[in-house]
């Protein structure tokens, strides 16, 4: 699972606002703030996965261990996406 952090991480790396990615992950601008909201977990999974794969075929690679997470990006793949 994705969290908060990580998204908005990912959207930096990217160079991308909320209203890119919630575009690219074909969900609502609304449910995106959602997601991305430090304290709200009423986000529905689907929405969380389309985040998710929107960012991964972007280059994004989430990291998680244990308590750490984090995200990178895959270069080459970003440079093809963009």
């Amino acid at each position: 699972m994705i969290t908060a952090r990580q998204t908005r991480a990912a959207r930096a790396l990217l160079g991308w606002n909320q209203e890119t990615l919630a575009d690219k992950a074909l969900v609502s601008l609304t449910a995106l703030k959602r997601l991305e909201s430090v304290n709200d977990l009423r986000v529905h999974e689907g929405t969380r996965d389309q985040v998710r794969r929107a960012l991964e075929a972007a280059g994004i690679i989430f990291l998680s261990s244990g308590r750490r997470e984090g995200v990178m990006v895959d270069d080459e793949v970003a440079e093809i996406r963009r």
